[in-house]
């Protein structure tokens, strides 16, 4: 038995061997993470025999290479959270931090854990792309909460309460008509200083060359919400320059948005869940290749704990002697991405209340025990999850038969 571990960092690997009885059969040794260094990292682990096992830690996006090359070669890889490694301890009471350390103390990871190694296999390059796409979806959405905030206090300066005076909803391409609107009247004083007739004429214009709907009714509602206000920003041309930056701004990062979601639909679809994963209750179209991307396939979880324990809404264990505690809040140890959108899907159930719904009926059962919000919030991320769990595995069985169906 030859137990192999990896050190993995941003531009090179140690490698250390260990077999039993502590014997050390190769010293920790760089690779460089290029084609002919991960050439000679697969040949010295292939010269070790068959018996071997290769255990590496998630680095970010670091250790995808090299597992990836790794496996191409026919090598049995494992890669761990770091966690698992850390708390092994690696036999010693010295806190020593080295590339060689390290590579030495997932060896010894390795070898006294052989037993319960999962291989690693490549997830398939639509599930890559869907998680990067929701990443980076993730992410916008960030700047476009930052840069909301940032246009709503700039244009409380110069026309107060403008973003509350539309009511149309996003469209298709990411635009709002808040936002465009301010790129033409962004100052209320654009407005008010002209008669209202003018006003309209020019409104109406502004509709049809944007594409939005004319109504006299609302131009006339506009006109008279843009007097009385108490500006702080004169009417310049540095005010000018702050709001229709910061509204420009915003819409770019919006349309990113529409483009990142049109993505993420079109590659969820192709996968043989979509479907499956649409059909349940709160999952939206939004939603659905968040939860596909960030769950990714489901097979690879050994059973229907082993996703909650990977979303992080699986309860702690406080058991010591006589103590044994009734209420502990969650571990917290999976993907914050993936508790964001079960979060989202548990709040569609809250407000629709739908009565013939299993999660719903076990939200309401929680509730109505008097647990507090977030106790039955969390149990029923955890009940949904089983519940996909469940959907989700059988639907990519039947998937594969109907595949390797000589038929």
């Amino acid at each position: 038995m030859n137990a192999v571990g990896i050190d993995v960092s941003k531009r090179k690997s140690m490698m250390a061997v260990l077999r039993p009885m502590g014997e050390v059969a190769l010293r920790p040794k760089e690779y460089l993470h290029t084609e002919v260094g991960l050439e000679q990292m697969a040949l010295a682990i292939l010269a070790l025999g068959e018996d071997t096992r290769v255990v590496m830690e998630v680095t970010g996006r670091y250790h995808k290479p090299v597992a990836a090359a790794l496996h191409e070669y026919g090598i049995r890889v494992t890669v761990m959270n770091p966690l698992f490694i850390k708390q092994s301890g690696g036999g010693s009471i010295r806190k020593v931090k080295t590339d060689k350390a390290d590579a030495m103390k997932i060896a010894k990871y390795a070898l006294d854990n052989r037993v319960n190694l999962r291989e690693y296999t490549p997830m398939e390059a639509i599930r890559e792309q869907l998680k990067l796409c929701s990443r980076q979806y993730n992410l916008y959405m960030k700047n476009v909460a930052a840069l909301t905030n940032n246009l709503i206090s700039l244009t409380d300066k110069v026309f107060p309460g403008v973003n509350e005076l539309f009511s149309s909803p996003e469209r298709t391409d990411g635009s709002v008509k808040w936002v465009d609107f301010l790129m033409t009247f962004w100052h209320c004083e654009c407005i008010n200083l002209a008669s209202e007739a003018a006003f309209t004429e020019r409104y109406r214009k502004w509709c049809k060359r944007e594409g939005y709907h004319f109504s006299p009714q609302k131009a006339a509602e506009l006109y008279t919400d843009s007097a009385g206000h108490i500006t702080t920003l004169p009417r310049n041309s540095n005010a000018k320059l702050l709001i229709t930056t910061a509204a420009k701004e915003l819409a770019s990062v919006k349309s990113t948005l529409a483009v990142l979601r049109a993505e993420m639909d079109r590659l969820a679809r192709q996968l043989p869940e979509y479907e499956t994963v649409r059909a349940m209750y709160g999952v939206g179209e939004k939603t659905a290749p968040q939860l596909i991307a960030e769950i990714g396939d489901v097979r690879r979880f050994p059973q229907r704990s082993s996703i909650s324990a990977f979303a992080g809404v699986d309860p702690a264990v406080d058991d010591s002697g006589k103590h044994i505690s009734k209420s502990n809040p969650t571990t917290k140890r999976g993907s914050p991405h993936l508790r964001k959108t079960l979060y989202q899907i548990v709040c569609t159930y809250l407000r629709k209340a739908p009565a013939d719904e299993p999660v719903y009926q076990f939200l309401d059962k929680k509730r109505s025990e008097g647990k507090p919000y977030f106790v039955y919030m969390t149990a029923t991320q955890n009940k949904f999850l089983r519940i996909y769990y469940a959907r989700v595995k059988e639907c990519l069985n039947a998937a594969d038969l109907r595949e390797n169906s000589p038929l």
